[in-house]
């Protein structure tokens, strides 16, 4: 009698489907905070707040350029001397700016992670198209205007802070150095797009540390949200009308030599 042959087990597939491998805890708590969303979100908003507290004292002291040569070259030799003899001249002026490109440093990046995190959770679009272009919309523009201020920034250290790119550029006479740069027209422009960029970011970001700050916390109310909106469209005019208007006062004969 012949033995029939039993039919195999039907073969397993041994492949299986990849686990995450979780991250490695850090010894700093700091760090774990900020691989979440919600931490970047956070230094995203308090590195914001600290740089608007920047460009809007950056600009009622440059509104000193108004009243004349003498008292906005006194105005940047104060910014020298602070806190003097305490730490040498311009320390406390570099602690200041180690300060702000740190917190620049950890703005951009935590925007740039937000961005590949929300794009990982959502592959798809959005399946309204209203809602997509509005959130399209918003995106690429804190994107570009914040591209375009980083440029404007690193320019406008060569320009006027380290007097490379400004060949009438005379050190420590900052008022000469701001009106033999504004005269000419190619840089005021410069200058002007580079600010109205500032506004939409100002505004932009503005509204988003409300939205990111604010929806964290159990007493916030989406009512009071026309006055956020209102309170972000203001500052980004002041600082950006403001800023605006130095080019032009020189273009104009307002202020110069």
């Amino acid at each position: 009698m012949t033995a029939t042959k039993e039919p195999s087990a039907p073969t397993q597939d041994i492949s299986s489907p990849r686990i995450a491998k979780p991250h490695t805890r850090s010894p700093f708590a700091l760090v774990d905070i900020y691989r979440s969303s919600v931490g970047k979100k956070w230094v995203m908003a308090i590195t914001g707040i600290a740089l608007m507290g920047f460009v809007l004292f950056h600009m009622i002291g440059n509104l000193k350029m108004y009243l004349g040569a003498e008292d906005f070259n006194h105005y940047a030799e104060f910014l020298k001397e602070l806190l003097v003899p305490i730490v040498p001249a311009t320390g406390v002026l570099w602690i200041l700016r180690l300060g702000l490109l740190t917190a620049f440093a950890l703005h951009i990046h935590s925007a740039y992670s937000l961005t590949r995190m929300n794009r990982k959770a959502r592959p798809v679009r959005y399946k309204s198209p209203r809602d997509y272009v509005a959130v399209n919309f918003a995106a690429r523009t804190m994107r570009w205007s914040g591209i375009i201020i980083a440029l404007f920034l690193i320019w406008h250290l060569a320009d006027l802070t380290w007097g490379w790119v400004n060949p009438d550029f005379i050190y420590g006479d900052a008022y000469n150095n701001v009106v033999s740069s504004f005269e000419q027209p190619a840089i005021a422009a410069l200058y002007i797009v580079a600010n109205i960029a500032l506004g939409i970011h100002l505004y932009h970001g503005g509204w988003s540390i409300f939205q990111s700050l604010g929806s964290l916390s159990p007493r916030f109310n989406p009512r009071h949200n026309p006055l956020r909106r209102g309170f972000a469209l203001g500052f980004a005019i002041l600082v950006a009308g403001a800023n605006i208007s130095f080019p032009i006062a020189v273009l104009t004969g307002v202020v110069g030599n």
